[in-house]
Protein backbone atom coordinates (compact mmCIF):
# COMPACT_ATOMS: atom_id res chain seq x y z
CA UNK A 1 0.00 0.00 0.00
CA UNK A 2 2.81 2.69 1.02
CA UNK A 3 4.67 2.32 -2.59
CA UNK A 4 1.41 3.08 -4.07
CA UNK A 5 0.82 5.90 -1.81
CA UNK A 6 4.35 7.30 -2.35
CA UNK A 7 3.66 6.77 -6.74
CA UNK A 8 0.77 8.66 -6.40
CA UNK A 9 2.36 11.76 -3.90
CA UNK A 10 5.14 12.17 -6.94
CA UNK A 11 2.60 12.07 -9.82
CA UNK A 12 0.88 14.95 -7.80
CA UNK A 13 4.12 16.71 -7.45
CA UNK A 14 5.62 16.13 -10.52
CA UNK A 15 1.82 17.77 -11.86
CA UNK A 16 2.51 20.78 -9.86
CA UNK A 17 5.77 20.88 -11.67
CA UNK A 18 4.27 21.07 -14.85
CA UNK A 19 1.55 23.73 -14.24
CA UNK A 20 3.33 26.82 -16.11
CA UNK A 21 1.41 28.77 -18.95
CA UNK A 22 3.05 26.76 -21.49
CA UNK A 23 3.50 23.63 -19.87
CA UNK A 24 0.89 21.49 -21.71
CA UNK A 25 1.80 22.83 -25.35
CA UNK A 26 3.70 21.23 -28.21
CA UNK A 27 7.07 22.30 -28.34
CA UNK A 28 10.07 22.31 -31.37
CA UNK A 29 13.63 21.03 -30.39
CA UNK A 30 16.97 22.13 -31.93
CA UNK A 31 20.14 20.73 -31.71
CA UNK A 32 23.43 21.67 -32.72
CA UNK A 33 26.35 20.47 -32.95
CA UNK A 34 29.15 21.86 -30.91
CA UNK A 35 33.14 21.73 -30.15
CA UNK A 36 34.10 18.40 -31.71
CA UNK A 37 34.05 18.53 -35.14
CA UNK A 38 32.69 15.74 -36.96
CA UNK A 39 32.61 13.61 -33.73
CA UNK A 40 30.18 16.58 -32.22
CA UNK A 41 28.37 16.30 -35.71
CA UNK A 42 28.00 12.11 -35.20
CA UNK A 43 27.10 12.70 -31.36
CA UNK A 44 24.24 15.27 -32.54
CA UNK A 45 22.74 12.29 -34.57
CA UNK A 46 22.59 10.03 -31.52
CA UNK A 47 20.84 12.53 -29.06
CA UNK A 48 18.32 13.15 -32.13
CA UNK A 49 17.59 9.59 -32.04
CA UNK A 50 17.53 9.57 -27.76
CA UNK A 51 14.65 12.16 -28.16
CA UNK A 52 12.35 10.62 -30.81
CA UNK A 53 13.20 7.59 -29.04
CA UNK A 54 11.67 9.01 -25.94
CA UNK A 55 8.93 10.53 -27.74
CA UNK A 56 8.34 7.76 -29.00
CA UNK A 57 8.08 5.66 -26.09
CA UNK A 58 5.49 8.65 -24.25
CA UNK A 59 3.14 8.10 -27.86
CA UNK A 60 4.79 11.94 -28.86
CA UNK A 61 4.84 12.77 -32.65
CA UNK A 62 7.39 13.45 -34.14
CA UNK A 63 8.56 15.98 -37.31
CA UNK A 64 11.78 16.81 -38.61
CA UNK A 65 11.44 20.84 -39.57
CA UNK A 66 14.97 21.40 -41.05
CA UNK A 67 18.07 19.01 -41.13
CA UNK A 68 21.41 19.98 -41.92
CA UNK A 69 23.94 17.00 -42.19
CA UNK A 70 27.63 16.63 -41.52
CA UNK A 71 30.34 16.19 -44.29
CA UNK A 72 31.48 12.91 -43.27
CA UNK A 73 28.69 11.77 -40.81
CA UNK A 74 25.90 12.81 -38.42
CA UNK A 75 24.11 16.38 -38.53
CA UNK A 76 25.34 19.84 -38.07
CA UNK A 77 21.91 20.97 -36.60
CA UNK A 78 18.35 19.65 -37.11
CA UNK A 79 14.94 21.14 -35.76
CA UNK A 80 12.51 19.11 -34.74
CA UNK A 81 8.47 19.57 -34.09
CA UNK A 82 7.29 17.55 -31.14
CA UNK A 83 3.56 16.93 -30.98
CA UNK A 84 1.72 15.91 -27.50
CA UNK A 85 0.38 16.31 -24.16
CA UNK A 86 3.04 18.71 -21.69
CA UNK A 87 5.61 17.94 -24.52
CA UNK A 88 7.06 21.55 -23.58
CA UNK A 89 6.50 21.40 -20.24
CA UNK A 90 8.85 18.21 -20.09
CA UNK A 91 11.26 18.35 -22.52
CA UNK A 92 12.23 21.92 -21.43
CA UNK A 93 14.19 19.96 -18.79
CA UNK A 94 16.82 19.38 -21.70
CA UNK A 95 17.65 22.45 -22.69
CA UNK A 96 21.36 23.22 -21.88
CA UNK A 97 25.02 21.54 -23.33
CA UNK A 98 25.42 17.25 -23.59
CA UNK A 99 28.57 16.33 -23.56
CA UNK A 100 30.16 12.58 -24.80
CA UNK A 101 33.44 11.30 -24.02
CA UNK A 102 34.17 7.61 -25.96
CA UNK A 103 36.72 5.79 -28.28
CA UNK A 104 36.00 7.94 -31.60
CA UNK A 105 35.19 5.13 -34.06
CA UNK A 106 36.78 8.18 -36.44
CA UNK A 107 39.85 8.14 -35.16
CA UNK A 108 42.30 5.49 -36.31
CA UNK A 109 44.31 5.50 -33.51
CA UNK A 110 41.20 5.05 -31.22
CA UNK A 111 41.77 8.19 -29.19
CA UNK A 112 38.90 9.24 -26.40
CA UNK A 113 37.23 12.20 -27.73
CA UNK A 114 34.98 14.88 -25.88
CA UNK A 115 32.33 15.85 -27.97
CA UNK A 116 29.33 18.77 -27.03
CA UNK A 117 25.99 19.71 -28.55
CA UNK A 118 23.41 22.04 -27.60
CA UNK A 119 19.59 21.24 -27.28
CA UNK A 120 17.16 24.05 -26.96
CA UNK A 121 13.70 23.55 -26.34
CA UNK A 122 10.84 26.63 -26.87
CA UNK A 123 6.69 26.21 -26.92
CA UNK A 124 4.53 26.22 -30.35
CA UNK A 125 2.80 29.48 -29.54
CA UNK A 126 -0.20 30.83 -31.99
CA UNK A 127 1.17 33.15 -33.85
CA UNK A 128 -2.12 35.17 -33.98
CA UNK A 129 -2.43 36.89 -30.77
CA UNK A 130 -6.32 36.59 -29.90
CA UNK A 131 -6.95 39.65 -27.35
CA UNK A 132 -10.33 38.53 -25.09
CA UNK A 133 -11.44 40.72 -23.28
CA UNK A 134 -14.19 39.97 -20.31
CA UNK A 135 -16.64 42.44 -19.31
CA UNK A 136 -15.67 41.65 -15.49
CA UNK A 137 -12.07 43.25 -16.15
CA UNK A 138 -13.90 46.32 -17.64
CA UNK A 139 -15.22 49.64 -16.41
CA UNK A 140 -16.67 51.67 -18.68
CA UNK A 141 -18.65 55.00 -18.07
CA UNK A 142 -19.49 58.27 -20.27
CA UNK A 143 -18.06 61.38 -18.81
CA UNK A 144 -18.77 64.93 -20.59
CA UNK A 145 -15.29 65.81 -22.26
CA UNK A 146 -13.54 69.32 -22.33
CA UNK A 147 -11.58 71.07 -25.26
CA UNK A 148 -8.68 73.18 -25.11
CA UNK A 149 -9.36 76.95 -23.61
CA UNK A 150 -12.14 75.42 -21.37
CA UNK A 151 -13.93 75.00 -24.63
CA UNK A 152 -16.53 72.16 -23.86
CA UNK A 153 -16.48 69.66 -26.92
CA UNK A 154 -19.26 67.68 -25.87
CA UNK A 155 -22.39 68.84 -24.07
CA UNK A 156 -23.81 65.54 -23.26
CA UNK A 157 -21.86 62.32 -21.82
CA UNK A 158 -20.48 60.81 -24.61
CA UNK A 159 -17.12 60.73 -24.04
CA UNK A 160 -16.09 56.98 -23.14
CA UNK A 161 -13.79 56.26 -20.12
CA UNK A 162 -12.84 52.66 -20.30
CA UNK A 163 -10.46 51.31 -17.54
CA UNK A 164 -8.81 47.62 -17.83
CA UNK A 165 -8.75 46.55 -14.20
CA UNK A 166 -6.45 43.75 -14.52
CA UNK A 167 -3.71 46.29 -16.13
CA UNK A 168 -4.76 49.32 -14.90
CA UNK A 169 -4.97 50.51 -18.28
CA UNK A 170 -7.17 53.71 -18.60
CA UNK A 171 -8.55 54.75 -22.55
CA UNK A 172 -10.40 58.10 -23.20
CA UNK A 173 -12.21 58.81 -26.40
CA UNK A 174 -14.31 61.92 -27.11
CA UNK A 175 -13.48 62.15 -30.72
CA UNK A 176 -16.80 60.53 -31.97
CA UNK A 177 -19.78 61.76 -31.96
CA UNK A 178 -21.95 59.25 -29.82
CA UNK A 179 -21.74 57.54 -26.94
CA UNK A 180 -21.35 54.17 -29.25
CA UNK A 181 -18.43 55.48 -31.63
CA UNK A 182 -16.37 56.53 -28.38
CA UNK A 183 -16.93 53.29 -26.61
CA UNK A 184 -16.24 51.38 -30.04
CA UNK A 185 -13.12 53.59 -30.45
CA UNK A 186 -11.71 53.13 -26.56
CA UNK A 187 -12.32 49.30 -27.10
CA UNK A 188 -10.24 49.54 -30.33
CA UNK A 189 -7.32 51.11 -28.70
CA UNK A 190 -7.20 49.27 -25.65
CA UNK A 191 -7.13 45.93 -27.63
CA UNK A 192 -4.04 47.72 -29.41
CA UNK A 193 -2.61 48.44 -26.51
CA UNK A 194 -3.35 44.58 -25.45
CA UNK A 195 -1.87 43.43 -28.21
CA UNK A 196 1.43 45.12 -27.54
CA UNK A 197 1.45 44.13 -24.10
CA UNK A 198 1.87 40.38 -24.97
CA UNK A 199 4.48 41.07 -27.72
CA UNK A 200 6.80 42.75 -25.35
CA UNK A 201 5.66 40.20 -22.57
CA UNK A 202 6.69 37.34 -25.69
CA UNK A 203 9.76 39.35 -26.68
CA UNK A 204 11.26 39.41 -22.84
CA UNK A 205 10.64 35.78 -22.61
CA UNK A 206 12.21 34.64 -25.95
CA UNK A 207 15.71 37.09 -24.34
CA UNK A 208 15.16 34.94 -20.90
CA UNK A 209 15.64 32.15 -23.09
CA UNK A 210 18.54 33.56 -24.94
CA UNK A 211 20.63 34.76 -21.98
CA UNK A 212 20.52 31.39 -20.73
CA UNK A 213 22.33 29.55 -23.62
CA UNK A 214 25.96 28.76 -22.90
CA UNK A 215 28.73 28.08 -24.75
CA UNK A 216 28.34 24.31 -26.71
CA UNK A 217 32.03 23.37 -25.02
CA UNK A 218 33.64 22.14 -21.54
CA UNK A 219 32.35 23.67 -18.48
CA UNK A 220 29.06 24.46 -19.65
CA UNK A 221 27.18 20.85 -20.21
CA UNK A 222 24.32 19.94 -17.77
CA UNK A 223 25.13 16.11 -18.48
CA UNK A 224 27.64 13.99 -19.25
CA UNK A 225 27.85 10.85 -21.13
CA UNK A 226 30.67 8.59 -20.92
CA UNK A 227 30.74 5.55 -22.58
CA UNK A 228 35.32 5.19 -21.85
CA UNK A 229 36.60 4.18 -19.98
CA UNK A 230 34.10 3.59 -17.87
CA UNK A 231 30.11 3.98 -18.36
CA UNK A 232 27.99 6.36 -17.13
CA UNK A 233 25.65 8.98 -17.61
CA UNK A 234 25.27 11.93 -15.15
CA UNK A 235 23.05 14.97 -14.40
CA UNK A 236 25.37 17.24 -13.43
CA UNK A 237 22.98 19.70 -11.92
CA UNK A 238 20.87 17.21 -9.98
CA UNK A 239 23.56 14.31 -9.28
CA UNK A 240 21.18 11.81 -11.02
CA UNK A 241 23.19 9.10 -12.49
CA UNK A 242 22.71 6.02 -14.60
CA UNK A 243 25.53 2.80 -15.26
CA UNK A 244 23.71 2.03 -18.46
CA UNK A 245 24.09 4.56 -20.91
CA UNK A 246 22.89 2.46 -23.53
CA UNK A 247 19.29 2.22 -22.28
CA UNK A 248 19.66 5.99 -21.63
CA UNK A 249 20.46 6.34 -25.48
CA UNK A 250 17.76 4.33 -26.14
CA UNK A 251 15.28 7.25 -24.88
CA UNK A 252 14.90 6.25 -21.16
CA UNK A 253 15.14 9.95 -19.80
CA UNK A 254 12.40 9.59 -16.87
CA UNK A 255 14.44 9.39 -14.01
CA UNK A 256 16.82 12.69 -15.35
CA UNK A 257 13.93 14.70 -16.88
CA UNK A 258 11.67 13.94 -13.54
CA UNK A 259 14.69 15.12 -11.05
CA UNK A 260 15.00 18.46 -12.71
CA UNK A 261 11.48 18.92 -13.00
CA UNK A 262 10.97 18.26 -8.95
CA UNK A 263 14.00 20.46 -8.49
CA UNK A 264 16.46 18.16 -6.92
CA UNK A 265 19.52 19.84 -5.58
CA UNK A 266 22.04 17.91 -5.26
CA UNK A 267 24.61 18.86 -8.23
CA UNK A 268 27.25 16.54 -9.09
CA UNK A 269 30.96 17.18 -9.77
CA UNK A 270 31.97 17.60 -13.09
CA UNK A 271 33.52 13.80 -14.77
CA UNK A 272 36.96 14.31 -15.14
CA UNK A 273 38.32 14.96 -18.82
Amino acid sequence: MLPAVEVQVAELELAKMLSGPNDRLNCFMDINAGAGGTESMDWASMLMRMYTRYCERRGWKVEINDYNAGEEAGIKNASLRIEGDFAYGYLKAEIGVHRLVRISPFDANARRHTSFVSIDVYPEVDDDIKIDIPEKDIDLKFIRGGGAGGQKVNKTSSTAQLRHLPTGIIITCQTERSQSANKDMAFKILRARLFDLELKKREAETQARESQKMDITFGSQIRSYVLAPYRLVKDLRTGVDSGQPDKVLDGELDQFITAQLMGVKNPAKAIPE
